[in-house]
């Protein structure tokens, strides 16, 4: 699982409970290095934030694209807390398999992570 924050307390928070979870987690916090990781692995499951710099940042759907060419089976969640039905219309015409507005309880999003990967891990 590739975790995708500009917020350190957000990758340490995901990464902590999905390595609870029994899941392999990497973290990225710009969307340069996340790009490398998708280069040099291939992830099941990325998570990213919409926005990675700045307030009208819209890093995660290029990633979205990025996943899309390097790794098309991994699922996508994107999480933001700025969506609106543009941003979650043009990340779903991407390829975005969930559109998540934060803040998200993270057994919330172990469960749509479980249900999108056909796989229980977390109690």
């Amino acid at each position: 699982m590739l975790v995708v924050d500009d917020e350190e307390p957000i990758l340490f928070a995901m990464r902590e409970y999905f390595t609870t979870c029994g899941y392999e987690v990497d973290c990225a916090r710009e969307l340069e290095e996340a790009e490398a990781l998708i280069s040099n692995m291939e992830y099941a499951m990325v998570i990213a934030d919409m926005r990675l710099t700045g307030i009208q940042g819209a890093e995660g759907l290029e990633l979205v694209a990025f996943v899309r060419q390097r790794c098309f089976s991994a699922r996508v969640i994107i999480m933001t807390a700025y969506g609106t039905a543009e941003a979650e219309g043009e990340a779903r015409r991407l390829g975005v398999d969930s559109f998540l507005h934060k803040p998200q309880p993270l057994p919330e999003v172990a469960q749509i992570v479980e249900n999108l990967l056909g796989s229980k891990v977390c109690a």
